[in-house]
C-alpha cells in the first residue's frame, strides 16, 4: 500500500487543479470557436439564399 505525503497529496491536487483550468480555458476557447462557426454558417446561408433568390429571379425573366 502506497503511502503519501501531505506535501504528496498537495501536489497531486494542485496538478489536477492545474488541469481542470486548463481544460476549463479549452472549453471557452471552443465555446468561441462554436459560435464564430455559428455564425459564418449563418451568414453563408443567408447568402446562398440571396444568391438562390436573385439566379431565380433572373431564369424566370428570360
Amino acid at each position: 500500500m502506497n503511502r503519501y505525503t501531505k506535501a504528496d497529496l498537495e501536489r497531486i491536487v494542485f496538478t489536477q487543479l492545474e488541469n481542470l483550468n486548463a481544460m476549463n480555458d479549452l472549453l471557452a476557447i471552443m465555446k468561441v470557436q462554436n459560435e464564430l462557426l455559428n455564425n459564418a454558417n449563418k451568414k453563408l446561408k443567408d447568402e446562398m439564399s440571396e444568391f438562390k433568390q436573385k439566379f431565380y429571379s433572373t431564369v424566370k425573366r428570360k
